[in-house]
């Protein structure tokens, strides 16, 4: 089953973003790698699932990525 996640961009009345893609991007993409490293220190995770869940994360970090690099180039 394939879920839409939507994370609207949050900007003032000026158009200013009021969150650094930078830094959620680099959020999303750490968790997935934390996920990674408990895998290969043996903890017991479903190598399949965090992969898969890694990956998610990572296509849900470029969305965002793209979506403000869009937003400050002034695309529609």
């Amino acid at each position: 089953m394939t879920r839409e996640v939507t994370l609207p961009l949050i900007v003032d009345d000026r158009g200013s973003l009021q969150v650094s893609a930078a830094d959620v991007s680099a959020l999303l993409r750490s968790v997935g790698a934390r996920w990674v490293h408990l895998v290969e220190a043996g903890e017991r995770l479903d190598e399949d699932t965090v992969a898969a869940l890694t990956i998610e994360l990572a296509k849900l970090a470029d969305r965002i990525d793209v979506a403000c690099i869009a937003h400050s180039s002034g695309a529609p």
